[in-house]
């Protein structure tokens, strides 16, 4: 077993005796920028201006219920007899004053529109191109290669070159 191992060992260091590497200089023939569509999306907001219509608001006022009170206190004094009839005058002007205040604040129709601000947004698309890469052509010794890097390289490139033995 160890000669096994050291005879693997010897071919694999013959192997790397006769290898050679070494860096040099290649000249670019052409360079295309790779791009790609990227949305980068926007919000775009505006106001504008809407109609409201509501219920005009009115201004209290204390009359209806005086005189609902006072036509019922008496309605309500003509009905019963001595204590009773006080008591129905009493009655009677606490329901006419609720009546009375009721009657005067009834709905009459009045409305009142104004103008309110509103403010709406969408989204809108926003395309643009992104450099994502060049793809480069080179020659190097009388050959052509291509490759893709992430920058341009420029007028020469560097490459790493393996010669090994067949």
């Amino acid at each position: 077993m160890k000669k096994i191992s050291i005879a693997i060992a010897s071919v694999l260091a013959l192997a790397q005796v006769n290898a050679h590497a070494f860096e040099a200089l290649a000249t670019v023939v052409g360079v295309t920028p790779v791009t790609e569509q990227v949305n980068h999306p926007t919000q775009q907001c505006w106001t504008e201006t809407q109609q409201v219509t509501q219920a005009a608001p009115q201004p209290r006022n204390p009359a209806g219920a005086i005189i609902g009170g006072i036509a019922g206190g008496l309605l309500g004094s003509t009905v019963g007899r001595g204590n009773g009839r006080v008591a129905a005058a009493a009655v009677g002007a606490g329901v006419g004053a609720i009546t009375g205040d009721a009657v005067v604040y009834q709905n009459t129709g009045a409305t009142v529109t104004s103008t309110v601000p509103v403010q709406r947004c969408r989204q809108v698309d926003n395309f643009q191109a992104v450099t994502t890469g060049y793809q480069v052509i080179y020659e190097y010794d009388g050959q052509r290669f291509s490759t893709r890097l992430p920058y341009n390289p420029g007028n020469q490139l560097r490459v790493n070159v393996a010669v090994t033995p067949r």
